[in-house]
């Protein structure tokens, strides 16, 4: 079974909990995805606040073909392939690629040079996830070649939301009947980070916390 956070993760912008500034009606993030003409950007904030589900919902709002590596575990040889793959794309539809680098910051200038070209002549659209400040983790020709948004930590009214959904719609959590009634604990404990929250929620729902 699919985690607690997997299960939930939402698919359209009317789903997203937090980041009101970059995706609520209006904000500049969502009229640019709504367009449709989406540039090479780089996502960057802490750790479970929603790059990576905004990632996925940017991919199933253009509809684009979507590519993911992570920075961890690939190399220049991954990206080079994923280009490759982009360009015989490019050659059956007018739509360029996504392609998605989680913890961009871990990628070296190599790996970061290696980006360059197919950025620039739109052979891909690039997106970046960081936890770190890009001014100093990537490289200035491809910083140039994107655009920053910067994610907030969330807030108590967003974790307030992410816990009512999970109680009241998730299948698994609906077999258990139970009751937060210590939510200022879990603010405290889950640092504003959202998949951390769902793993305390998942793990009070694993010791069967009755309600009353």
């Amino acid at each position: 079974m699919k985690p607690l956070a997997e299960r939930l993760r939402p698919k359209n912008f009317d789903d997203y909990v937090g980041q009101e500034h970059l995706v609520g009606k209006d904000a500049p993030l969502r009229k640019i995805v709504e367009s449709g003409n989406i540039p090479s950007i780089i996502l960057w904030g802490p750790p479970g606040v929603g790059k990576t589900t905004l990632v996925h919902i940017i991919a199933n709002l253009s509809k684009k073909d979507f590519y993911n590596l992570s920075a961890i575990n690939s190399g220049v040889k991954d990206v080079r392939e994923v280009i490759e793959k982009a360009k015989k794309s490019n050659l059956f539809s007018k739509s360029n690629p996504i392609l998605f680098i989680d913890e961009i910051h871990r990628f070296s200038k190599s790996q970061q040079d290696s980006l360059l070209g197919s950025v620039e002549d739109g052979t891909l659209t690039l997106i970046g996830a960081t936890t770190e400040n890009p001014s100093f983790e990537v490289i200035s020709p491809l910083l140039s070649r994107c655009q920053i948004y910067i994610l907030k930590h969330l807030e108590e009214k967003d974790l307030d939301k992410l816990i009512d959904r999970a109680i009241n719609e998730d299948d698994e959590l609906k077999k258990i009947k139970f009751s937060i009634k210590e939510r200022d604990a879990l603010y405290r404990f889950s640092g504003g980070d959202a998949r951390k929250l769902y793993n305390i929620l998942e793990l009070l729902s694993s010791t069967a916390i009755l309600a009353p």
